[in-house]
């Protein structure tokens, strides 16, 4: 007879859900983690969810919203003194998850406001800038917006045509600006132009004279967001409006770093919801006798969701690790963000083969995600932007202008 005797295990963690976190991936992160995540999901499901469906139809930016996720802490709430919270990068990108699982204009609200706006005023501002415009930020009290894209200079900030020039002890701003998040509502704008001594920012109150904002409203996507053309009349601003901390395009390239680092752990919430809208579906879903997730497909279907959004959370995890510290470079930021936008939107595209004809309504998120994720896939760097900016890491051949070069 064998001398193993059957035992019972000793008691420890639950098991995983393998339906919604089928690595517990839940064991990688700490008490504290845990707790924001659960605090910001709360704040999704209560204030979010209910009114989601008809912001998108209405094309509706919740701006009652702005002062309760200051209050929550989630404006700038990686940035450090002034009013921000200070929270850890894998605490931030656990909030962005939670809240683009809600949506993506709300996500990119937090976004446009905590990772570009108050980024450049922090990292680069004066000491005077930082005590006038972050405590308010940071509240909720006051919304800024960044304007770095152009009509006619997107993927190539370098392209810029807005020019600030000296004028006695003021600079003088003239040029145009195009999808600037949130500009139409914000109080302060961090504009980018070119001087004689190269790109610089400046501090631009949105009240100055010349300073016009206009909200694009044909769009198809973000549709609870805002964003603006700007037209720059030569505004007049101070001549301390500059931001003293920056020098050419590594200012604005290194906001745009914050702010991808967080759209790639945004996608994967909008993927989280859409699989989820669809695994319950599919359990609830009876068609030929059964529940359509007793079908092979959808098994399938199911399946490729769950192993794209786990690799997508890992990925995620380990780019915030390493930003915490201190070893995370751009490259590997495009990693995250390329490969997450783009399988999420490949999720929600799934997730609504699962719901059929009812997938095209309101009434369910995928096509909504997958709609918005088509900005997220664009902003900060699209697919085409992120693939160079591997392609440079992986030969050190930088092939961005190779066209013009031959």
């Amino acid at each position: 007879m064998s001398t193993l005797t059957a035992t019972h295990p000793a008691a420890g963690p639950a098991p995983a859900d393998p339906a919604h976190d089928y690595l517990d991936l839940d064991g990688l992160l700490s008490p504290e983690e845990i707790a924001l995540r659960a605090r910001v999901r709360g704040f999704v499901d209560e204030r979010i969810r209910p009114h989601v469906a008809d912001w998108f139809e209405s094309a509706h930016f919740p701006r009652d919203l702005v002062p309760e996720m200051g209050s929550q802490g989630l404006l700038g709430m990686h940035l450090h003194g002034y009013g921000c919270a200070g929270r850890s990068a894998v605490e931030y990108g656990l909030a962005a998850l939670e809240l683009e699982a809600g949506d993506s204009g709300i996500r990119t609200f937090v976004s446009v406001q905590g990772s570009l706006a108050m980024s450049a005023i922090h990292r680069f501002g004066s000491e005077e800038h930082k005590r006038r415009w972050l405590p308010g930020m940071a509240a909720g009290e006051l919304i800024g917006c960044f304007g770095l894209t152009e009509p006619g200079a997107g993927s190539d900030p370098g392209g810029m045509t807005t020019r600030a020039v000296r004028d006695g002890g003021q600079w003088v701003l003239s040029g145009a600006k195009r999808w600037i998040g949130l500009a139409s509502v914000a109080d302060v704008a961090v504009i980018w132009a070119r001087t004689d001594d190269g790109v610089r920012g400046f501090v631009v109150p949105t009240d100055t004279a010349g300073f016009t904002a206009t909200p694009i409203t044909a769009k198809l996507s973000i549709r609870t967001s805002i964003q603006c053309d700007v037209t720059l009349d030569d505004v007049r601003v101070p001549a301390d409006a500059v931001l003293p901390g920056a020098a050419g395009l590594a200012g604005p390239f290194s906001c745009l770093n914050e702010a991808r680092y967080g759209i790639m752990w945004g996608a994967i919430g909008a993927a989280r919801d859409a699989y989820e809208t669809a695994l319950t579906y599919a359990l609830e879903r009876r068609q030929f006798g059964e529940p359509i997730a007793a079908f092979q497909l959808t098994q399938q279907k199911l399946v490729d969701m769950a192993l794209e959004i786990q690799k997508g959370q890992l990925v995620a995890l380990r780019t915030g690790r390493l930003k915490d510290a201190g070893r995370l470079r751009p490259e590997q930021i495009s990693f995250g963000k390329l490969n997450n936008v783009r399988e999420a939107i490949a999720i929600c595209h799934q997730a609504r083969t699962v719901l059929g004809g009812n997938g095209i309504t309101g009434e369910y998120s995928p096509l909504r995600h997958a709609n918005n994720l088509e900005s997220v896939r664009t902003y900060e760097g699209t697919d085409e932007v992120h693939t160079l900016i591997m392609g440079r890491a992986l030969t050190g051949i930088p092939a961005f202008a190779a066209a013009a070069r031959r």
